[in-house]
C-alpha cells in the first residue's frame, strides 16, 4: 500500500508539473523538445514512457512518482528540492524569514539577547546561569516573550546564514506550533532552529516533533520527543551584517 507521504509528494508534483506548463517549460503535445515524451526521457530515462508520466498526473490512477524521480525533476527544471520533497516553502524558492540589516537599538528593550547561540546544524548546551541578561529593541517588531539567538552552522542555509541573528517570539502551548514554519526549539538543554513539523498521537496531541534542515543535502531530518522542559519561539525576523 502507498503511504500518505508518496501521495502528499505525488500531489506535490501534480502541482510541479501544472506550473510548469504555465511557465511553457512542458508543452504535452510539442514535437520540439518540449512534449510529454521529453519530459519523461529527462525523468525517467525513456521518453517512451510518457504514458507513465500522464499516470502520475492522473487522480484516478494508482501510480505515483517516487523521491529519486522528484529529484531528478527538481535538478531538470530547477525545482525547489525542499517543496516538492518535504512540502516546505514554495515551487521555485524558499520562503525566507525577513532579512533585516537596519542595526539593533542597543538600549534598553523588549527583546532578550542571549549568548548562547542557537547552532542551526548542532545541539548546544545552553547554560543560562553564565548569561548576563540584556534586552535591546528592533524596529517594527513589539511584544513580549522575544529573545534573540546568534547563529552559527550551516544547516539552515540559504535561509538562515551563519553568523545571522534570528528574533524569535515564545508560543504558548504546542498546538500553536504551524507546520513547515521555523522555530527555535530549546529541550533537554539543548537549541535547534529547523523547520518544523507536529507529530501526533491517536489523540491527536503533540508527541515528537520532526525537524527538518534547509541544507538537507547535508543534514537529514530527525525526531526529537516532547517533553515538559520543551520550549519553542517561533522565528520571525534574520538579521544579517550585524
Amino acid at each position: 500500500m502507498i503511504g500518505s507521504d508518496r501521495l502528499e509528494l505525488n500531489e506535490r508534483f501534480v502541482k510541479v508539473f501544472d506550473l510548469l506548463e504555465e511557465r511553457g517549460d512542458v508543452v504535452k503535445n510539442d514535437r520540439s523538445g518540449k512534449g510529454m515524451g521529453d519530459f519523461a526521457e529527462r525523468v525517467l530515462g525513456n521518453r517512451s514512457y510518457g504514458h507513465i508520466i500522464r499516470a502520475f498526473l492522473n487522480p484516478d490512477d494508482k501510480r505515483v512518482i517516487d523521491y529519486k524521480h522528484a529529484k531528478i525533476v527538481c535538478r531538470e527544471y530547477g525545482i525547489n528540492e525542499s517543496y516538492l520533497l518535504d512540502g516546505i516553502g514554495t515551487p521555485f524558492g524558499i520562503d525566507l524569514p525577513t532579512v533585516n540589516q537596519q542595526p539593533i537599538e542597543t538600549k534598553t528593550g523588549n527583546i532578550l539577547l542571549t549568548t548562547t547561540e542557537a547552532f542551526a546544524g548542532t545541539a548546544v548546551d545552553v547554560g543560562n546561569d553564565k548569561e548576563k541578561l540584556r534586552y535591546f529593541a528592533f524596529p517594527g517588531i513589539t511584544g513580549d516573550g522575544l529573545v534573540a539567538f546568534p547563529i552559527s552552522g550551516n544547516s539552515m542555509e540559504p535561509v538562515i546564514d551563519d553568523g545571522d541573528l534570528v528574533i524569535c517570539r515564545a508560543i504558548n502551548a504546542l498546538s500553536e506550533i504551524q507546520d513547515n514554519k521555523i522555530y527555535a526549539i530549546k529541550s533537554s538543554g539543548a537549541v535547534w532552529v529547523k523547520y518544523v513539523q507536529k507529530i501526533l498521537d491517536d489523540r491527536g496531541r503533540v508527541r515528537r516533533l520532526k525537524l527538518i534542515s534547509a541544507n538537507h543535502l547535508e543534514y537529514d531530518p530527525f525526531v526529537e520527543e516532547v517533553n515538559e522542559y520543551t520550549r519553542l519561539y517561533k522565528v520571525i525576523r534574520r538579521v544579517s551584517n550585524i
